[in-house]
């Protein structure tokens, strides 16, 4: 009797050891970094080899790094802000990121949309992600000098304003180094507004220190 006693608990015990080893399983997945990136064809590997672009490249920095994450890209050539808003709720839902990415308004301004629409849309987004308990790294981009001075000021500064409001950090400008470097022309497409495949790399080192600090040590 005592002997079937003891096989019952063990056996109970060897249970309960089993659901604990499943809980913390699913504790250590539910802990995993899931990276929305939600951008336009300068994240979306426009012109480029797949595998070429900074995001796919972040993958390997994690990887690299030991960083474990997952990163989803769901940048869409061509995204202005109002589309990256009607598509962002259903991202959330689907991914329930940790972490989101946003890198949109160079279309707004290829476009001529009005930049209060623009700043209201990344505001939106950036609460919206909030909302539902994901970091939100605001990525910022100017225009050429030839848009105007008080447009070109009004359109940088509108990312910085949107970052002050939520609390959330910025990067403000995703191809510094790019645009702005002395080589310039080499490191962009025929069509002068992608970047090359060599920039991709300058492009991942000013988003990698910000987002960095944002993800488990």
């Amino acid at each position: 009797m005592v002997n079937r006693r003891h096989f019952i608990l063990s056996g109970a015990l060897a249970g309960s050891g089993g659901s604990w080893i499943a809980a913390q399983a699913q504790a250590a997945a539910a802990k995993r970094p899931v990276i929305l990136i939600l951008g336009d064809s300068l994240s979306a590997e426009y012109g480029l080899k797949r595998g070429e672009g900074w995001v796919p490249l972040l993958e390997k920095r994690l990887v690299d790094q030991k960083v474990a994450a997952t990163v989803i890209n769901a940048s869409i050539s061509g995204d202005t802000t109002s589309g990256g808003r009607a598509r962002l709720p259903n991202l959330l839902a689907q991914h329930q990121p940790t972490h989101v990415v946003l890198e949109l308004g160079a279309n707004d301004a290829l476009r001529g949309l009005p930049l209060t629409s623009t700043e209201d849309n990344l505001l939106q987004m950036t609460k919206a992600a909030q909302a539902v308990g994901a970091q939100v790294l605001i990525v910022g981009i100017q225009v050429p000098p030839n848009y105007g001075s008080d447009y070109t000021r009004r359109f940088e500064t509108l990312f910085a304003r949107v970052a002050g409001a939520t609390k959330a950090p910025l990067v403000p400008f995703l191809l510094k180094g790019v645009a702005d470097s002395p080589d310039a022309a080499m490191l962009f497409q025929a069509d002068r507004i992608h970047p090359t495949a060599a920039a991709q790399p300058r492009m991942l080192d000013n988003v990698w220190p910000t987002l960095r600090k944002l993800l488990p040590k």
